[in-house]
């Protein structure tokens, strides 16, 4: 049996499958003494709780299955395994770091998210083209001794990605119309998404609402369909304020998906309850998309239909100000 037979793992579970994690914990410098090995105890879900929080996760001490295949993906660095375009797609750590390192070099892998797809292959290839390798797309020995004898020589270097990034959207019309827009349903928030389509459609823009309970599902609608911006909206029973956030993970943050959470945060009324912050997270809806992208999370549910109409209302004002915004030159990497 392998652990993700055994999930979720939680506070008094036992068995080999904790054990494993306990393993990969500790192999990430995060222990759980003085907990037996395969006991679930109070100093293993502190350890679940520090990774989780450094991974921008929820942090609930339990290990799910979104949590279990992060904590797997932690334990992979470059040169670990050879790295190439696959059906399933490879996650890891080891691809962060190749990205990372690719677009320090000027080879756009599009952003930092440790998933190797299409724009990392291309990237790979180009690299290899470049620095006189065989180019077959395949991160072996000889391509990783290449990219490290060719590091950048800059501490902190500006990332193609984000400079692209932040052109498409200088690039982009500043109003809504014509925009393309994917409205996501991640439970409970039908008729606020409803809500804020019909607004955002009034303004011209090409709206696509996405219902599937799957985020991973979402975010593979989403990319087909080639949208410019995804807003998910979540009902959240026990929150007692609305929450804005963007993706952030590995050393890169998106800058389309920052400003708009932040304009969010700014635009929703005092009587939702709403947090003037907006926080990098590294969900799986936000990770998976490739464009600029929002998770609006709410609660509770009495407050969000009183105000349903407030809340749309003050998320297509944050659209509207975005695709103002996003014209002009932006600040943050």
């Amino acid at each position: 049996m392998t652990p993700h037979d055994s999930l979720p793992l939680a506070e008094g579970s036992e068995g080999e499958a904790v054990a494993d994690v306990q393993r990969r914990l500790e192999q990430l410098n995060l222990s759980t003494a003085p907990d037996p090995s395969g006991c679930f105890g109070a100093a293993t879900r502190a350890a679940i709780e520090d990774f989780q929080r450094r991974r921008g996760l929820p942090i609930d001490g339990i290990v799910g299955s979104y949590t279990w295949s992060t904590l797997v993906e932690a334990g992979f660095s470059l040169g670990d395994r050879p790295l190439y375009r696959r059906v399933k797609m490879l996650r890891g750590d080891d691809v962060a770091e190749l990205q990372r390192r690719l677009c320090a070099l000027g080879f756009d892998t599009g952003r930092v998210d440790g998933i190797f797809g299409d724009l990392t292959a291309a990237a790979v290839t180009e690299f290899q083209d470049n620095a006189g390798l065989s180019t077959d797309g395949v991160v072996g020995d000889q391509t990783v001794l290449a990219l490290l004898r060719l590091a950048s020589r800059s501490l902190d270097p500006q990332l193609i990605s984000a400079v692209r990034d932040r052109e498409r959207l200088r690039q982009a019309s500043p109003n809504l119309a014509g925009r393309a827009l994917c409205l996501g349903d991640l439970g409970g928030m039908a008729t606020v998404v409803g809500a804020l389509a019909r607004r955002l459609q009034r303004h011209g823009a090409s709206v696509t609402v996405l219902s599937d309970p799957d985020e991973a599902a979402q975010a593979q609608a989403a990319n087909l369909a080639e949208a410019e911006v995804y807003l998910g909206l979540r009902l959240d029973p026990g929150a007692s304020r609305c929450r804005t956030m963007f993706y952030r993970g590995y050393t890169y943050e998106s800058p389309g998906g920052r400003m708009l959470a932040e304009l969010i945060a700014t635009q929703l009324p005092s009587e939702l309850g709403g947090s003037r912050d907006a926080a990098g997270m590294a969900l799986p809806i936000l990770r998976f998309t490739q464009m600029s992208a929002v998770v609006v999370e709410s609660g509770p549910a009495e407050r969000i239909v009183e105000h349903s109409g407030l809340l749309a209302d003050a998320l297509a004002s944050a659209c509207e100000h975005f695709a103002v915004a996003s014209t002009a030159p932006i600040a943050h990497a």
